[in-house]
């Protein structure tokens, strides 16, 4: 499998979370200093992680939105440390363009958007201007479809025209259906069933699902988010069945023997 200029072994892998925020929903402030953010992601790449995806703003619901510069000051230090420290790829999980650049410029090799480019106008153009893989994800302002998948599937499409059209090359382009953003859990699990969808639609596909409060409805409810980490590996073996090739995932040991046997049988 190909990223952008790199080749990763097999047919699926798995990028692994590093929330250097105070508020995320699964593991808030245990990684806020460079020290235990490198730590933790010295015990993911070890699990087996071929990208860390370093965010500095919790994208959960109700989250505190991050002026650009406390987000850079949280992002950049951290990656420094891992491109110096480790032989991985390293994500940005920011939505601002202006966090974005700075991050590729500290060595990140992936840029992971929630708004695909529609928050500041500008994320596509970086992209292409870098040359670096681009993760669009699904998200809107309302949990409002009439045909879920179709209308997700719809505006990936659009999106990734965009970036094309923005000097994106196609091999840089990812897409992620963006469960969790905008939708309930009844839409969370209609666009399951219908992942095959947006795994037909010519580009690589993303899927975070990890610990997020579907995986907790599929369990009967009342579970913290530390104990979905086997209900989201049950989801990642289903997406990379559905064709996935990228799991986004907090616990990376749980996931990875079901990551290397699924991507074998599809």
């Amino acid at each position: 499998m190909k990223i952008g200029k790199h080749d990763i072994d097999g047919k699926a892998c798995i990028m692994g979370v590093l929330n250097v925020t105070p508020d995320s929903f699964s593991d808030g402030g245990a990684y806020t200093s460079v020290e235990k953010a490198l730590a933790q992601a010295e015990k993911m790449i070890a699990e087996g992680a071929k990208i860390i995806d370093v965010g500095g703003e919790s994208t959960r619901p109700g989250y505190t939105f991050v002026e650009v510069q406390e987000e850079i000051n949280r992002v950049v230090p951290v990656i420094k440390a891992l491109k110096e420290k480790f032989d991985v790829l390293v994500s940005i999980d920011t939505y601002k363009t202006e966090t974005a650049r700075a991050a590729l410029e500290a060595g990140a090799d992936i840029l992971n958007d929630v708004w695909a480019g529609l928050y500041d106008g500008q994320m596509l153009a970086l992209a292409a201007e870098k040359n670096v893989p681009i993760i669009l994800m699904h998200n809107q302002e309302e949990e409002k479809y009439n045909d879920i998948t179709k209308e997700v599937c719809d505006f990936l499409t659009e999106r990734a025209q965009a970036a094309l059209d923005a000097g994106v090359a196609r091999e840089n382009i990812w897409i992620d259906p963006g469960f969790g953003f905008a939708k309930n859990e009844s839409q969370n699990i209609e666009l399951l069933q219908g992942l095959d969808a947006v795994c037909q639609l010519g580009y690589p596909v993303l899927f975070g699902i990890s610990r997020k409060r579907t995986v907790d409805y599929l369990l009967g409810g009342g579970t913290l988010a530390t104990d979905r980490d086997m209900g989201t590996a049950a989801l990642s073996a289903w997406a990379i069945a559905k064709g996935c090739q990228i799991v986004r995932v907090h616990n990376v040991d749980v996931n990875r023997d079901i990551v290397k046997v699924i991507s074998q049988l599809v």
